[in-house]
């Protein structure tokens, strides 16, 4: 199994570029405007400016193991990263329980576990 993760501080996420050909993949209609905060907001094709059709980056990113999204990463390569990104694909074997991990943005995969404290 193919799983996405960040390896540098700072957060998963995709370029633009990146984020657009998901939501393509996905068969998501959508347009783009240029975000009063910096950077670019994504709505529902047809209602731009109503916060009920935004569209939020990080619910596209889940799950890490998505076949879309491994697929942009190993398309795009490098350009597939986002600020403060640095993404890579890990393989793992199909029959193991996983959960990403990370400090400070930096990921890894951990075989899920029982912890008690």
């Amino acid at each position: 199994m193919k799983v996405a993760i960040n390896k540098q501080h700072g957060g998963f996420g995709l370029s633009d570029k990146a984020f657009e050909k998901l939501l393509q993949l996905r068969g998501i209609e959508f347009e783009s405007v240029e975000s009063k905060y910096g950077g670019i907001d994504y709505y529902v094709k047809g209602y731009v400016g109503d916060d009920n059709y935004f569209i939020s980056q990080y619910e596209h990113y889940s799950p890490r193991n998505d076949e879309n999204l491994i697929s942009v990463i190993e398309e795009f390569g490098v350009e597939a990263n986002g600020f403060a990104a640095s993404l890579k694909i890990v393989e793992i074997p199909d029959d193991v329980e996983w959960q990403i991990d990370e400090y400070d943005g930096w990921e890894w995969i951990a075989e899920k576990h029982r912890i008690w404290e």
